[in-house]
């Protein structure tokens, strides 16, 4: 009985860490508008997340590793998402759904958030207004590339700095 009949497989522990996380995404919806809809037939059979690994859909910060921001953000729920975002366990990774999240959408004003990266750091933007949900699963075939691949993508497209409600 020679090694070679031994059943071994050789990786590194960061390679078989970040397939486990690319595969097993627990999102959590912050859904607002019409966004959140789309994000609902995404999960239904048609769609079908699941095919991603992406099916366990959290309504708890605490058990969720995806935020979900689907809608129009209002400085009034700005705080409330930030406290969302830190709530959530490290490793943790944010997608912008639709333009309202992403820049405001056609809403500016004084009341909308012009982007959710003044809030939290996003990973992935899908634009549309509603996005598609062909979109939706493009977006998380591609923050699963990122998560495998995390020397060549940047670790978050904006980094928020802290940002300022005046009342």
């Amino acid at each position: 009985m020679g090694i070679e009949s031994l059943p071994i497989m050789t990786t590194r522990r960061d390679a078989v860490l970040a397939w486990g996380q690319k595969n097993s995404l627990w999102p959590m919806p912050f859904g607002t508008a019409c966004c959140a809809i789309e994000f609902m037939s995404v999960v239904s059979s048609v769609f079908d997340i699941s095919r991603f690994g992406a099916e366990l859909v959290r309504f708890s910060p605490r058990q969720a590793d995806l935020l979900l921001v689907a809608g129009t953000v209002t400085f009034k729920q700005a705080p409330i998402l930030k406290q969302i975002y830190e709530q959530m366990p490290d490793p943790k990774w944010v997608i912008s759904m639709g333009v309202c999240a992403s820049s405001g959408g056609f809403y500016n004003n004084y009341t909308v958030v012009q982007g959710i990266d003044q809030i939290i750091p996003v990973d992935v933007y899908i634009s549309g207004c509603p996005p598609r949900p062909e979109a939706i699963l493009e977006a998380i075939v591609k923050l699963q590339h990122k998560i495998e691949n995390p020397q060549t993508t940047p670790k978050a497209q904006y980094m928020a700095k802290e940002p300022h409600f005046g009342f």
